[in-house]
């Protein structure tokens, strides 16, 4: 995990607690001597890892479409700032440079984000750890949709442990560590469809 991209909000939320995580977050992954991959903002949790993890020694490289660069959100102070046409090519080169992936609490970009890794690692394009800081149980409702998705037979159930969740960053980032890709079947055959119907139906 040379380099870990964190995506996460543009905004600090309301709890005190995220901007602390995202604070603790940037340090650790300086202090173990990764790079940090992420969105290029001075603004929110986004400006609040970065400035964490320069702050501690860490390098960090930013990538941001030119339209936020223009409305002056780019972090000024970065080891490296790539920019990018787009928000579509902004995500796929984040995930070209990222060996990790870790979700801190944020918004609907932060959720697609994530859950354009999780899926890509679902249909085997990549075997690289991804992991949500469920700071406060950010996530609970997140992990919940994801069992039922599980339960009702839209992914396989061993496909949750595509994903490593913890509490603080130093706990989450070992178990990324020690993850281990297990593959799993995409599709799977519901029960309802083998049945035979009944001889007196």
């Amino acid at each position: 995990m040379k380099n870990i991209a964190v995506y996460c909000g543009s905004n600090l939320g309301e709890s005190p607690a995220f901007y602390r995580a995202a604070e603790e977050m940037g340090k650790v992954i300086a202090e173990r001597g990764s790079r940090l991959v992420y969105g290029g903002g001075r603004i929110g949790l986004m400006g609040t890892v970065a400035d964490a993890a320069l702050a501690h020694g860490g390098e960090v490289t930013g990538v941001i479409p030119t339209f936020l660069r223009e409305k002056e959100v780019a972090h000024p102070n970065l080891t490296e700032l790539v920019e990018t046409p787009d928000m579509t090519v902004r995500k796929t080169k984040m995930i070209e440079l990222a060996d990790a992936f870790v979700a801190l609490p944020g918004g609907i970009g932060t959720y697609e984000e994530l859950f354009e890794v999780l899926s890509h690692a679902q249909l085997r394009l990549h075997a690289k750890p991804i992991g949500v800081l469920n700071v406060e149980g950010f996530f609970n409702p997140l992990l919940t949709l994801l069992q039922q998705t599980a339960a009702q037979g839209f992914m396989p159930q061993a496909n949750m442990n595509l994903l490593c969740v913890a509490d603080s960053p130093s706990e989450l980032l070992e178990k990324m560590a020690a993850y281990r890709f297990i593959d799993a079947p995409k599709w799977v055959q519901p029960g309802w469809q083998t049945q035979r119907p009944s001889e007196n139906g």
